[in-house]
């Protein structure tokens, strides 16, 4: 399985802030703009939080296998990957939907005064943040399902002793 890279995470939260962006200046041109739902930051938080506690829960329950206490769990490789592959998604996911509302906050910056629109700026700027820890949370979830290396002499990827 192929680790998250933070330079694709980036680049798709940039692509969507700026085709976000222009769409929403397009739509701005009009008179109206898209709104910013107040369901969006509190989505991305709650992914985020079940991310984290199911990182915090494999580490410990990782650690205490590595200690071989007789009280330990195991931790299933099949659960610990399906684990792995929902913080990936979840990850590219929030990275494209705070590019989105991140470009959508920008055009929401320039008309503050009106309090429906500050109120929709302040959505998208948690939105952005919330999503951040998403990714967070995701590479930590990652991280924490890595498996240790091989350090071995005669290991697999070492070349044999002459």
């Amino acid at each position: 399985m192929r680790e998250l890279r933070i330079r694709v995470l980036a680049a798709v939260f940039v692509v969507a802030g700026v085709l976000s962006w222009a769409g929403a200046r397009l739509w701005s041109s009009f008179g109206t703009l898209p709104s910013v739902p107040l369901a969006a930051p509190i989505v991305l938080a709650l992914i985020a939080v079940v991310l984290l506690a199911t990182a915090l829960s494999l580490r410990a329950r990782l650690k205490a296998q590595r200690e071989r206490r007789p009280e330990a769990k195991g931790v299933d490789p099949l659960m610990a990957a399906r684990a792995v592959v929902f913080g990936q998604a979840s990850a590219l996911v929030a990275a494209l939907v705070a590019g989105m509302y991140g470009g959508t906050g920008v055009v929401l910056l320039e008309s503050l005064d009106i309090p429906a629109r500050r109120d929709q700026a302040i959505y998208a700027g948690f939105s952005v943040l919330a999503g951040i820890a998403v990714i967070a949370a995701a590479i930590f979830l990652e991280r924490v399902c890595r498996l240790p290396e091989d350090d071995e002499p005669g290991g697999p990827g070492t070349a044999p002793a002459a």
